[in-house]
């Protein structure tokens, strides 16, 4: 594993293969958290994948990073949106840089991401499906606004998604989870919503289906 250095981001780089062009997989991780989080699963996924663990731009404080400002109110978790925006243009142009150098087949990468890092999954779901293969959203929610129906983006509709939730989460609750699976349910042709019983987490039921997930969608593409 290495960390490499990028104009607007620093990342973690994980491949058994690392003379092969293989399939990518990009985690983003949560508020407060690093790019060292989420990269410890690497060894239980698919050894075929390229593993991507980036850390988010904005610090927060010791090894503590953040995708966009957030503030927790009594009436909820309130959200910078402008700053949003900015870390969404950063992370698409990341992605089409990460193509550009590690040439994935079919041109397109997996993405991951847990918390705050799953509302950035969405946000680049939303606004370039063209770049993605499939995303994971594990104990996130859907950002405020969404594609509407009759200006779905194109390619959007066909996306797999995979959405984790824990019946016990304490900082984004259970209805965000299910608001995330019905919405895409009623949008997306692909979608695979599960909830365990967990915090605000990832157990092993988790890791054990995303393992899967990523197999059987690596197997089913058309590179």
């Amino acid at each position: 594993m290495l960390e490499r250095k990028h104009d607007t981001f620093t990342y973690l780089d994980y491949t058994d293969r690392p003379e092969e062009e293989s399939p990518l997989l990009v985690m983003l991780h949560g508020y407060g958290s690093n790019e060292k989080d989420l990269i410890s699963l690497a060894p239980d996924l698919d050894n075929r994948l390229r593993i991507i663990s980036v850390r988010a731009p904005l610090p927060l404080g010791d090894d503590m990073f953040g995708w966009f400002p957030i503030e927790f109110t009594p009436y909820g978790i309130t959200v910078d949106r402008e700053a949003a925006g900015r870390a969404l243009i950063q992370l698409t142009g990341f992605l089409r840089e990460l193509v550009a150098t590690y040439r994935p087949p079919g041109g397109k990468v997996f993405l991951m991401g847990f918390s705050q890092g799953a509302v950035m999954n969405y946000l680049t779901a939303f606004n370039a499906p063209e770049l993605l293969h499939g995303v994971i959203a594990l104990s996130g929610q859907l950002p405020d606004t969404r594609p509407e129906e009759c200006v779905m983006p194109l390619g959007l509709e066909s996306l797999p998604f995979l959405v984790v939730h824990g019946l016990y989460d304490d900082v984004l609750p259970i209805a965000k989870g299910r608001d995330a699976g019905q919405w895409l349910k009623e949008n997306i042709s692909d979608v695979t919503y599960r909830e365990y019983p967990m915090a605000h987490q990832i157990n092993d039921d988790t890791i054990d289906l995303v393992a899967a997930w990523l197999k059987e969608h690596i197997n089913n593409s058309i590179f």
